[in-house]
């Protein structure tokens, strides 16, 4: 009886365990090793770009709904330059009405605002969507293929193409495991994006008042602790495939897994890559602002002088404990005739191992006319 009673307590011990420990408590080790089965996987640090883990992550594959990060950034952007609004109306065609697939059900010829059409891409991967935005944006959605590409090209994502904004299964629609995690990186800059990427579950109002539930098909979104969005996408030609991005301890990480052979499987994946991340290495502010405290400018002729700014830092990503060999080389003028808010005035180059890897303008804090014969007479009067 007393061995039943022991049993019992071990087994209740494990299931509460396993219900209050959260996704991404996962002991993490210095290597990454995995069972899962997977074509291509990355992980990156967002604001360097260095990859931390790779394989085959320049391979051309499939990458099914994930494609719908580059129709979001386009919105995003459109929006950004004031060509769209997010209440702008949007007239639903009857091409986008009938795209099928994951969908949130627009009602054809009824006019949606793109905020909420946005929101439905976001959240909810729909295709109706997604043609709906890219028809409204370029006119056709072949038209806003031809954006994709080159927005894909500036950003110098040179393993992708792009053959529709759905990612609905093509011939000639490709991307590699890294050039979406750099898509994803772009993204994940716009406030915008975040009022819609932690959203797990929401009703979809249409026209007609008939709702939509919305459920985020991207499950990390809640059970990731410091998952910041990404996006998901499955077809029997890409299998199941993941893009997300985390932060913890002011370390932003993206991970992107191509391939993999179920939807368990992917998330499990991204989650033991993201915890090998943050296990693994660290985040290391070598530059900011706050370096230009003690130093400043001279204005010519009078005893003044400059405060100075930046607009960015400088973070290195290395493995946890390890120093970094780096040096701050300051370019600056001895001395300025006058000088206006916010004007560059010199650089610094950030050396790491040697290697100047950065330069960072610095800019005056304040505006200094050049000194007239009166603030002359003031200075001596005042002495």
């Amino acid at each position: 009886m007393k061995k039943k009673i022991l049993l019992f307590l071990a087994f209740a011990f494990i299931i509460v365990g396993a219900m209050i420990n959260p996704i991404d408590s996962v002991e993490v080790s210095a290597t990454f090793d995995t069972a899962v089965n997977y074509k291509s996987a990355v992980l990156i640090e967002k604001n360097s770009g260095k990859i931390l883990y790779d394989t085959n992550c320049h391979d051309k594959l499939p990458i099914a709904s994930v494609t719908k990060l580059m129709t979001v950034l386009l919105t995003l952007e459109e929006i950004d330059s004031g060509k769209l609004s997010l209440d702008d109306k949007v007239i639903i065609s009857a091409n986008a009405n009938g795209m099928g697939g994951s969908q949130i059900f627009l009602d054809a010829h009824d006019e949606y605002e793109v905020g909420d059409l946005l929101k439905s891409v976001i959240v909810a991967s729909a295709n109706d969507s997604s043609v709906a935005l890219a028809e409204h944006i370029a006119g056709s959605e072949n038209n806003f293929v031809r954006m994709m590409n080159e927005r894909a090209r500036e950003l110098n994502m040179n393993d992708t193409n792009y053959a529709n904004c759905t990612g609905l299964p093509t011939t000639d629609g490709y991307s590699s495991a890294y050039d979406q995690a750099i898509l994803l990186s772009k993204v994940l800059n716009h406030d915008e994006y975040h009022n819609y990427s932690s959203i797990w579950n929401e009703d979809f109002v249409h026209p007609s008042g008939r709702t939509t539930q919305m459920t985020n098909t991207n499950k990390l979104s809640r059970f990731y602790e410091g998952c910041v969005g990404g996006k998901t996408g499955s077809t029997n030609q890409a299998k199941f495939c993941l893009a997300v991005g985390a932060m913890r301890n002011d370390m932003e990480l993206i991970t992107v897994v191509l391939g993999v052979e179920n939807s368990k499987d992917r998330f499990k994946l991204a989650s033991d890559l993201l915890n090998y991340g943050f296990g693994a290495f660290e985040s290391k502010t070598i530059f900011s602002a706050t370096d230009l405290a003690d130093k400043t400018v001279k204005i010519k002729g009078l005893d003044r002088v400059t405060k100075l700014t930046c607009d960015r830092g400088y973070t290195v990503v290395t493995e946890q404990g390890k120093d970094v060999n780096y040096s701050l080389n300051y370019n600056l003028p001895h001395m300025l005739t006058s000088v206006q808010e916010g004007q560059v005035v010199g650089n610094v180059e950030i050396v790491v191992d040697g290697v100047v890897v950065d330069s960072i303008d610095i800019k005056s804090s304040e505006t200094h006319n050049e000194a007239s014969i009166w603030d002359y007479f003031k200075e001596i009067t005042a002495n």
